[in-house]
C-alpha cells in the first residue's frame, strides 16, 4: 500500500547539486591555466615578445640616415674616426679631452647645431670645429682647459687627441727626472694619489708566496741530503799535561 507524500513538493525529483570542487587540505590539485591563456596585460605578450608594441621601452628605435645625399657614416676629427649617426654634441666626446662641457662650447662658437647628426655636416663646419677646438685657450675660462699652466713658459694649454698622450708622457718624464715622489711612484708601477696598497694595488710577488715557496724548497732540499754520508767527526780536543810528580 503505497502512502501519498506528506508535502507536494516531497514527489517532484530535484535536480542534483554541481560536486564541491576539492580543496587543497583534502589532497585536490590547483587547475592550471590553459597553454593559449594570456599572460600579463590583456593583449600583450611577454617581454620583448613579436607582439611587442613598436617604441616599447626593452627596445632602441632603429637608426636611420637621412636622405641628405652627402651624408658621411664616419666623419674625421683630429685624428678621430667619429660615428655620423650621433648628434654633434654627443659625437665630439669621443675625442680624447673633450667632454661634454667643451663639445657644447665648440658647438656653440661655431654656430652648430649640438642636436644635429654631425654626418649631415659639411666638411668646412667640421675644419671649423677642429680650429675652434685648437683655439681654446683663448676663448674659454682658464678653469675649463685641461692644461692651465705650462711649467716651462706659464701658458694656458687645452690638449685633445694624439696631442694629450704626448702631453701626459712629458710630464711624468719631467717628474720622473726631478724625481719626485709622484715621479718615483710613476717609475716603481705604484699608486700616485696616495691610495691604499696594502690589499690593492700590488705589484711584483707577494712575499707571503715567496717564503712559502722558500720553505718548500729547503725541505725538499733537506730530503734529498738525509741519505749523503755524515759530515766528519770534530777533532778531538787536546790532551791536558800531566802533573809533576812530587819527590820523596
Amino acid at each position: 500500500m503505497n502512502r501519498a507524500p506528506k508535502n507536494p513538493t516531497d514527489g517532484t525529483p530535484t535536480p542534483a547539486e554541481p560536486a564541491a570542487a576539492p580543496t587543497p587540505e583534502e589532497g585536490g590539485k590547483k587547475a592550471r591555466p590553459e597553454k593559449g591563456a594570456a599572460k600579463g596585460k590583456e593583449g600583450g605578450k611577454g617581454k620583448g615578445g613579436k607582439g611587442a608594441a613598436p617604441g616599447a621601452p626593452g627596445k632602441k628605435p632603429a637608426r636611420v640616415a637621412p636622405d641628405n645625399p652627402n651624408f658621411r657614416y664616419i666623419v674625421r676629427l683630429a685624428g678621430t674616426d667619429l660615428d655620423g649617426l650621433r648628434p654633434a654634441g654627443l659625437a665630439l666626446t669621443g675625442v680624447r679631452g673633450v667632454g661634454r662641457r667643451i663639445s657644447e662650447m665648440a658647438c656653440r662658437i661655431s654656430n652648430v647645431n649640438p642636436s644635429e647628426l654631425i654626418g649631415n655636416l659639411p666638411e668646412a663646419t667640421v675644419e671649423g670645429i677642429e680650429q675652434v677646438l685648437g683655439e681654446l685657450p683663448t676663448r674659454a675660462p682658464t678653469w675649463v682647459l685641461n692644461h692651465p699652466t705650462d711649467r716651462a713658459t706659464g701658458e694656458s694649454h687645452h690638449f685633445f687627441g694624439p696631442d694629450l698622450e704626448t702631453s701626459r708622457r712629458d710630464d711624468v718624464n719631467v717628474m720622473k727626472m726631478i724625481r719626485s715622489y709622484r715621479g718615483v711612484r710613476h717609475e716603481r708601477g705604484q699608486k700616485v694619489r696616495g691610495q691604499r696598497t696594502r690589499s690593492n694595488g700590488r705589484t711584483g710577488m707577494a712575499a707571503g708566496v715567496v717564503k712559502k715557496a722558500a720553505k718548500e724548497a729547503a725541505a725538499a732540499k733537506g730530503k734529498e741530503g738525509g741519505g749523503a754520508a755524515a759530515p766528519a767527526a770534530a777533532p778531538a780536543a787536546p790532551a791536558a799535561p800531566a802533573a809533576p810528580e812530587k819527590k820523596a
